[in-house]
């Protein structure tokens, strides 16, 4: 195995094409063909699927692709360092709960890294697919969060994926509303007092169950309830609807406006909120200014 093989696999899986990644790298298509056979011959594994409409990265092969531009990324920094050679674009993904926080750490990693050219990736997205994302080193960072009601099985999960959990901090659960909600004077507020407005939450996938929900208290009946995918969407539906969902109590002025508020909710109830990564596998500089970001950013519930 070399880094020319490495590079080539890297390049066919971002053209999706042996045709373009070879103009791309300047070598005839069977060359390229080639050279990656012999590295999957090595390796033992397949990296694409070969189909009538073209190739497609395998499961083992998306595995592989995210070690390979690991090592790669390794290569470049020594090159930087000793050769004074500026390499391809900066990448890096992160995969996480839908927390200001990290949102904000993130534009603190592109600001510190990003130059003239980068490649990230922030994904808000499931919570058992946070868990995917970084065991198949698609991301390398996952934040989420635990709580007495689902630690057992999301620690669980995060072991068997070879991850590690690593906490930032605890928070006891607050209620997220429209700052003119008719309950926004109030400096605390109890579930009854929640009954008539609508409770909004994250979809969940196929991994709906109250293990993997974002917000703690998952479990309580309501009678109006309301999912939906993404950050904007339920903010919007908070101040349209008067409705509420339940959280860290986390929030950011400068990305969420003066609109939304939070108000610690009277229960006996924590949220361990962290990050997960690989086990045995060092963060890139990247991760770790993301990591300190991360820590700079909560450092006052902590």
């Amino acid at each position: 195995m070399t880094l020319q093989q490495l590079k080539y696999v890297v390049a066919v899986a971002e053209r999706g094409t042996i045709s373009d990644a070879a103009k791309e790298l300047f070598i005839s298509q069977p060359s390229l063909t080639n050279a990656i056979k012999e590295l999957e011959n090595e390796m033992q594994l397949t990296i694409f699927n070969r189909t009538n409409k073209g190739i497609v990265v395998s499961n083992e092969g998306d595995e592989f692709l995210a070690y390979a531009r690991q090592v790669l990324e390794q290569s470049n920094l020594l090159e930087e360092k000793f050769l004074n050679v500026k390499k391809q674009s900066t990448r890096f993904s992160v995969s996480t709960q839908h927390y200001s926080f990290a949102v904000n750490a993130f534009v603190d990693v592109i600001r510190e890294f990003g130059g003239s050219q980068y490649d990230f990736t922030l994904r808000e997205t499931q919570t058992y697919e946070i868990i995917e994302d970084v065991n198949r080193l698609k991301s390398e960072i996952g934040v989420l969060y635990t709580s007495s009601k689902n630690k057992e099985v999301i620690m669980k999960i995060i072991r068997q994926s070879g991850l590690e959990f690593e906490e930032l901090f605890m928070a006891s659960p607050h209620v997220f509303i429209s700052s003119k909600h008719p309950l926004a004077e109030k400096s605390e507020l109890a579930m009854d007092e929640l009954k008539e407005y609508p409770y909004l939450s994250f979809e969940q996938g196929d991994y709906n169950s109250f293990y993997f929900s974002e917000e703690i208290l998952s479990t309580l009946d309501r009678n109006k309830n309301i999912k939906v995918r993404d950050r904007a969407t339920l903010f919007n539906l908070a101040i349209g609807l008067n409705g509420y969902t339940v959280s860290t109590g986390v929030i950011s002025r400068e990305l969420n406006g003066e609109n939304i508020i939070a108000r610690p909710l009277k229960v006996k109830e924590y949220m361990r909120v962290g990050a997960i990564k690989q086990k045995n596998m060092t963060l890139s500089r990247y991760g770790k200014a993301y990591m300190e970001a991360l820590k700079i950013h909560v450092a006052e519930y902590v």
